[in-house]
């Protein structure tokens, strides 16, 4: 079985999906949003395949899409569907899979299941997303917290923003996880400045081992 990666944040809005795009495209795997709620706009799952330079195939059909744009367990409500755990659990693929997670770790998809309980349940080694901005440390601390709690293997935090080093040190030290690299802001975001910035920031390596 190939890699299996989970890319998670400690927040919504702070570029997730741009990062799973480039780590997907960087691996050359297969990315699946399992749950988009909001259709309105672009997708995670059209941004990714836009910004990822991946075929359209490599793009997994979401299993569930909900129309209302917000937090999944109202989202769902709202549209008169249930979302059922089992139906989330992650396929076997021939290439490594990059999977995204909805805003933090604390996303509920149901009233009584919340997003990081479904990583529990995976497994998968998890890459949690940062942004650099004020406040980052406290969210970013308190996450690896909850994810050590419920034993998900952590590879490590991806900063996403302009350069903090300061917060960027403390994190990894208080935290004691690996600085996995930090993606800027770009100017113009396309697929050909997303792969150069990620392949300058990053070690495609550091993702398809084991945690630490």
């Amino acid at each position: 079985m190939s890699a299996r990666i989970v890319v998670t944040g400690t927040d919504t809005g702070i570029g997730k999906t741009v990062f799973a795009a480039a780590l997907a495209g960087a691996l050359d795997a297969t990315y699946w949003k399992p749950v988009q709620s909001g259709l309105e706009d672009e997708t995670d799952s059209r941004a990714v395949q836009r910004l990822s330079g991946l075929a359209a195939e490599r793009i997994l059909p979401e299993r569930y899409r909900l129309k209302t744009p917000a937090s999944p367990h109202l989202a769902a409500a709202i549209d008169g569907v249930g979302i059922e755990i089992d139906a989330l659990d992650l396929p076997d693929l021939p290439r490594p899979l990059v999977v995204e997670g909805a805003g933090g770790l604390m996303v509920p998809l149901t009233r009584e299941i919340t997003y990081i309980d479904v990583f529990a349940r995976w497994g998968a080694p998890l890459v949690l997303c940062a942004r650099t901005s004020l406040g980052t440390i406290n969210h970013t601390l308190l996450s690896i917290e909850a994810i050590r709690a419920r034993g998900i293997p952590l590879l490590g935090v991806a900063f996403l923003g302009e350069e903090n080093a300061d917060s960027e040190q403390i994190i990894t030290e208080l935290g004691s996880t690996p600085r996995l690299g930090r993606l800027p802001w770009l100017a113009s975001l396309d697929a050909a400045a997303l792969r150069a910035a990620f392949a300058a920031a990053f070690d495609p390596r550091d993702f398809l081992g084991d945690a630490p």
